[in-house]
């Protein structure tokens, strides 16, 4: 890679601003206005004009379409739109699209978007997903686990919980570690649901079962709000009012198992292979390895995922996740610093756009657990499904 290429990322991109409304329980205003209020935000930060805007990109599950948000803005000229499928594991493709676009010259500054009221209008948790779809393919997927039982992500997730417990000898304890670390970091942040509400080992194993062996608070919050990304080109960056984050890489996965959230047909039923193809992908465009980021927001929709994800990437050997977060990896000394801003299970349930914010923040030294010296950052969305994932950096 050249000196220039290496200043610029793989994508020649960087993301200048970032907004988002508060997060709750109950917004009491519609999707649309929440995903307004969060672009407007994203484009006071960066210093760019709403106007200037010819390009969106947003992904499934989200109510907003694209041309309603550019009328909303007064662009007139909206030279590109995308839509990510896969729900959470198209977080991070939101900006591997908008930075295709700045790349190939489709748009100058695209805006990447998430909003909806997941808490106090449809939830996602409550399996109605299953129960409501025409007879699509996809729709007939979900029709071989249904009828057993396996309705929601937390009971997909917990057969996969279930097998890492058995294999490696560990209780769901091991678990717990993730939610207590999440928290701790939450505790301090004043824009998460859980501020000054930090966790307990002993509160997690007293939750109740969801899904044996997941509990309560082994499950991702639902919340409503709004989280939007702004991206241009790394040369217009330089003159923007932030300091830019370049992205150094930006990918996707897909293994041959699409959804579930377990690997039913994997050699290894303990990997997360989507991850694996996106993180090799990374490791491409970028030249580095993804294990020699200063910090990582990892996808935690479900505290087995952040054990997985940590094995997954070879930050830790298999097996060996939990007493990594047991003995501090994940905490701001710690050896990977993860989820500094509490993660969907402390802060907020964005669908992993939250997260990236949190990265954005983190590098350029605004963050409220700021990690020291932070140069580079490893952003992943949803696993268990199709899943995407950047790398950020400094320069």
């Amino acid at each position: 890679m050249t000196a220039t290429s290496s200043q610029q990322g793989y994508f020649g991109s960087a993301i200048v601003g970032i907004g988002a409304t508060e997060f709750s329980k109950n917004s009491g205003r519609s999707e649309w206005r929440l995903a307004m209020e969060a672009v407007l935000a994203a484009l006071r930060d960066a210093g760019i004009a709403p106007e200037e805007v010819d390009g969106l990109v947003t992904f499934t599950l989200d109510t907003n379409p694209e041309a309603f948000i550019a009328q909303g803005l007064g662009v007139r000229q909206l030279r590109f739109f995308s839509r990510v499928n896969y729900g959470g594991g198209g977080a991070c493709g939101t900006v591997l699209q908008a930075c295709q676009a700045v790349r190939t010259g489709l748009a100058e500054v695209v805006v990447c978007y998430r909003a909806f009221n997941e808490r106090s209008g449809f939830r996602l948790g409550s399996g109605a997903l299953s129960d409501t779809q025409a007879p699509t393919t996809e729709a007939l997927r979900y029709s071989w686990s249904t009828p057993h039982g396996l309705r929601t992500p937390a009971s997909w997730t917990a057969l996969i919980a279930q097998r890492y417990l058995h294999t490696h000898g560990l209780t769901s304890a091991a678990f717990g570690q993730v939610a207590v670390s999440a928290r701790r970091h939450a505790a301090t942040n004043p824009k998460a649901h859980f501020y000054q509400r930090p966790l307990s080992l002993e509160d997690h194993q007293a939750s109740r079962l969801i899904a044996e062996p997941l509990r309560l608070l082994d499950c991702c919050q639902e919340t409503d709000g709004a989280q939007a990304i702004v991206v241009t080109s790394a040369g217009r960056a330089r003159s923007l009012r932030k300091p830019p984050v370049v992205v150094q890489g930006a990918a996707q996965g897909a293994s041959n198992q699409p959804y579930v959230m377990m690997p039913f047909y994997e050699g290894d039923l303990l990997r997360v292979p989507e991850l694996g193809i996106a993180a090799r992908e990374l490791e491409r465009q970028s030249g580095r390895s993804v294990k020699d980021v200063d910090l990582a927001i990892l996808y935690d929709h479900f505290t087995p995922y952040i054990l997985l994800q940590l094995e997954e990437l070879g930050i830790c050997k298999p097996g060996q996740a939990a007493d990594f977060v047991r003995d501090g990896g994940l905490d701001l000394d710690g050896q990977m610093p993860t989820n500094t801003h509490g993660g969907q299970l402390g802060e907020a349930y964005l669908h992993g756009m939250n997260g990236i914010a949190e990265a954005v923040r983190q590098l350029r030294g605004e963050a409220v657990n700021q990690v020291k010296g932070a140069q580079t950052a490893l952003v992943t969305a949803g696993t268990g499904l199709p899943t995407s994932a950047l790398l950020l950096g400094v320069h």
